[in-house]
């Protein structure tokens, strides 16, 4: 289809003009024909809004793709870029290296959780999951327990989209289309229940007994064949799903007592989302793998890490110096770019004390999305941090339809981009929000909520 250029005296170049074709782009995650034929394109982004082609501003209720942290078009973050790409664009880090990501490694490791002090580079959450994947399999074999190669993930979990995060996320749709995926996983039971903890403020109250799945999982396949247990403190594609208050903790003792290795995928919940640098600050439960990624750039260019424990990382370093500590790697781990970035995102994440946003607007956060309870179709509402949802009733043969609509009409009336995972509309605004942004963000959405059957 044909698609009008901005209008005129628009400052964008002719590098940002509307194309005359969408044909081309197969988009992932996405309808193509239904977007197509009524687009939804962003052309500029500042602060806490996007603007479209067509010069309208949309209010970003999703911090991107729960990326954008510290806003968008952030001024330090951009020059960090533009000065980067003209002095260093690229240099590799097989058997070379640059400054930058040894120290950016650095301040990574200052601000992880105690004992996670080493940093392996990558370029994306999915990444970062098979990397973790590797790092775990391997540390194993060092150990002399290579027979440990089985990996326990869980329902409704979402690690990305390489084949070893398909193979141990939970969600359907993810898997079905690619055959058996990873042979020897197994899967613990989501947290998800709606019937006990609809409308939980925080943590819900009832489910710390779903963390003995892990014992129930141990006792099948026996202690010594498990890798690792991979979860997500809080699985955000899912729809905010959150653990039960003590259920991480209670994975940590039994992952202790049997040896296993315990991993946070922390992609989502990672760079102050929960009101700490890491979810595992939050929840006082420290993992021996922590995989990150989009926070960790603020979206701006795509990098992912694997924070790693200091024993688990001690196990590599064992042979003779010349040999290589892990044959695992890609061409554009630890980017320059991708580091100049970083390091001004996490400059600015503590110049601007962003980290604790997410406590300090935490209440108002909590009262505002609670105050959409008894609209029309919501069954359940959920909240921590700066993360929320809302889920809505499926409309009978039609799962998905009622919440799709909600985001399209958000967007095309309202001016506010939500997230829509089936009928479950995500929130995950931009740590920088203000209260009375807050606020509007949820009046577009108790409005639109109203007008859809």
């Amino acid at each position: 289809m044909s698609i009008e250029p901005y209008p005129p005296g628009d400052p964008a170049d002719a590098s940002q003009q509307a194309p005359s074709s969408l044909d081309a782009f197969w988009m992932p995650f996405t309808a193509n024909r239904q977007f197509k034929s009524q687009p939804r394109l962003l052309a500029s982004a500042s602060g806490m809004h996007y603007r479209t082609v067509d010069g309208r501003e949309i209010l970003d209720g999703t911090a991107g793709l729960w990326c954008c942290n510290a806003g968008h078009s952030h001024p330090r973050i951009v020059e960090a870029v533009r000065t980067q790409v003209g002095t260093l664009d690229f240099a590799p880090t097989f058997q070379m290296g640059s400054p930058l990501p040894f120290v950016l490694a650095e301040r990574l490791a200052g601000i992880a959780p105690a004992g996670l002090d080493h940093v392996f580079f990558t370029n994306s959450g999915s990444e970062s999951v098979d990397s973790a994947m590797k790092i775990a399999l391997a540390y194993h074999r060092l150990r002399g327990e290579g027979q440990r190669t089985r990996f326990i993930g869980r329902e409704k979990a979402y690690h990305g989209v390489g084949f070893g995060g398909m193979s141990i996320g939970g969600l359907p749709n993810n898997r079905k289309w690619f055959g058996p995926l990873l042979p020897g996983t197994d899967y613990l039971r989501h947290t998800l229940d709606i019937e006990r903890n609809a409308f939980s403020r925080g943590l819900p109250a009832h489910g710390l007994q779903l963390a003995e799945d892990l014992e129930r999982l141990i006792a099948l396949h026996d202690a010594s064949t498990i890798a690792a247990v991979f979860v997500e403190p809080i699985s955000g594609s899912a729809g905010v799903v959150l653990p039960p208050a003590g259920y991480l903790a209670r994975l940590r003792e039994i992952c202790d007592r049997h040896g296993i290795l315990l991993v946070f995928d922390e992609v989502i919940t990672g760079f102050g989302r929960v009101g700490k640098a890491f979810a595992a600050q939050r929840f006082g439960v420290t993992p021996d793998l922590i995989t990150t990624a989009k926070g960790l750039t603020n979206g701006t260019v795509p990098m992912g890490a694997v924070l790693v424990a200091h024993s688990v990382h001690e196990a590599f370093v064992q042979g003779p110096p010349a040999a290589i500590d892990f044959f695992h790697g890609y061409t554009y781990s630890g980017h320059p770019l991708a580091c100049a970035a970083a390091l001004a995102t996490l400059d600015v994440y503590a110049e601007e004390d962003l980290f604790e946003r997410a406590i300090l607007l935490g209440d108002h956060w909590q009262d505002a999305i609670h105050a959409l309870r008894g609209l029309p179709h919501v069954v359940d509402i959920r909240n921590f941090g700066l993360m929320g949802a809302i889920e809505l009733e499926p409309r009978p043969g039609a799962a998905g339809a009622r919440g799709y609509e909600v985001f399209e009409r958000c967007f095309h009336e309202g001016g506010l981009l939500v997230r829509a995972t089936g009928d479950v509309i995500a929130l995950s605004p931009p740590l920088i929000v203000e209260r009375a942004q807050i606020d509007r963000i949820f009046e577009i959405l108790e409005r639109t909520i109203r007008a859809t059957a």
